[in-house]
């Protein structure tokens, strides 16, 4: 027998011998594709194959689990990126920020809502069919030289979603994250609509209060120690009431009742099969009740029957 053809190689590197070979499907593998296994070593087919099978690990609250809070840093970043845009071009705030009602005059001025206006000027606003400002105005902040704070309402969100979305989103994972902070950017913005429709608001406020509100909420589910937690929530709930007088405090309430709501649905969804269809199911009958909330509110504003 020739001793050429007993060389066995590598199957994915015909050019290497081989004679190792592959603990679960026995094909000869070289140095480069060998992976560690339990015994012995694996091909990286087999490998990948393996990992699919595997059943992947979730968090109490059913999403997987991560250590690099990614949707944090991409929130941040939207809101710093809209700010330059504010800087650069102001006109983004009025155009965006949420306003349930408001009508643009002929010299181009804004003024309060009134259903009956002259024909010369037009209304601007929700009822207007910019239904977007209800999300679009928690990415904008105060300019650095109006209102009470400034270019401190920027640096304030974002240092409290740091320190707050950072965990939220390691214990609900990426996707119910992102639910939750879009959720209660909402509740938010359809609490001013309701409230105050006349009022032009903008910052992450009410969506950051959402994220206060699954906070306490998880901690309560998780069975953690809840006197920092109530510390945490006590001057959350305090800084509520002074911004009564100084922001909007609906945006504030608006958030954190939406973020408390979908946390529950996260929190005390069944520990089954159905738990993600309980999560889902609960975060779309919100979305309805805001949405419709919404509609009616401007359909009472415009007359609309």
């Amino acid at each position: 027998m020739d001793p050429e053809s007993a060389v066995t190689t590598c199957y994915r590197h015909p050019a290497v011998e081989s004679h190792v070979r592959c603990t679960r499907c026995e094909r000869y593998i070289c140095p480069d594709c060998m992976r560690e296994a339990a015994v012995g070593h694996q091909c990286p087919e087999c490998v990948r194959e393996g990992a699919r099978s595997v059943r992947q690990a979730r968090t109490a609250f059913g999403g997987r689990i991560t250590a690099v809070p990614l949707v944090t840093y991409v929130l941040i970043g939207l809101n710093v990126l809209a700010y330059v845009g504010e800087l650069v071009r102001p006109a983004i705030v009025d155009r965006f920020e949420m306003l349930g009602a408001g009508l643009v005059g002929p010299d181009g001025g804004h003024y309060v809502w009134q259903d009956t206006y002259p024909s010369d000027f037009h209304a601007e606003g929700v009822v207007d069919g910019e239904w977007y400002r209800l999300l679009t105005g928690a990415f904008l902040h105060l300019p650095p030289t109006e209102g009470t704070f400034g270019i401190l309402h920027i640096v304030m969100n974002m240092v409290s979603l740091w320190n707050i979305g950072r965990v939220v989103e390691v214990q609900l994972g990426r996707l119910r994250y992102v639910v939750l902070y879009l959720l209660s950017a909402l509740g938010g913005s359809v609490l001013v609509l309701l409230a105050a429709p006349g009022d032009p608001t903008l910052g992450a406020s009410g969506a950051i209060f959402g994220l206060g509100a699954a906070y306490y909420v998880m901690a309560r589910r998780l069975g953690a120690d809840m006197a920092v937690v109530n510390r945490f929530m006590a001057g959350l709930l305090l800084w509520l009431l002074i911004s009564a007088g100084l922001t909007s405090w609906q945006g504030h309430l608006g958030g954190l009742l939406a973020g408390a709501v979908v946390t529950l649905a996260y929190a005390y969804a069944p520990r089954d099969s159905r738990r993600a269809l309980v999560q889902a199911g609960a975060c779309a009958v919100l979305l309805v009740v805001l949405l419709v909330s919404a509609w009616a509110k401007v359909a009472e504003l415009t007359g609309a029957q």
